[in-house]
């Protein structure tokens, strides 16, 4: 017996992997529907056409904006959350997002 397991010899998982590069995994499915092959499923030339990719831009510039404000409410929520008097960089970083978020 081999002392290390992954050895080059077991092909199955690369043969796995290879076998399953074709297949494209729909959004939204549970995942007893998309066990069983159920559903809706897009073919390779919808996911490369030019709206398909412009759709996934849009979907990751909107995930982006979304992240990013959640990022500084959660920085206006430490600087709220200080005790101590804030340093005149911080007072003017927390004026600048409430300005931002609440505007």
């Amino acid at each position: 017996m081999d002392s290390y397991p992954y050895n080059n010899q077991n092909t199955n998982f690369v043969d796995l992997l290879n076998s399953q590069q074709d297949i494209v995994f729909g959004f939204g499915q549970d995942n007893a529907e998309a066990s069983k092959g159920h559903g809706k499923h897009k073919n390779k030339t919808e996911i490369h056409s030019p709206a398909g990719f412009q759709s996934m831009w849009d979907i990751k510039k909107e995930d982006l904006a979304i992240k990013e404000r959640v990022s500084k409410i959660k920085l206006l929520e430490i600087l709220i959350a200080k005790t101590e008097p804030l340093a005149g960089y911080e007072e003017a970083l927390e004026k600048k997002l409430i300005t931002e978020l609440f505007t």
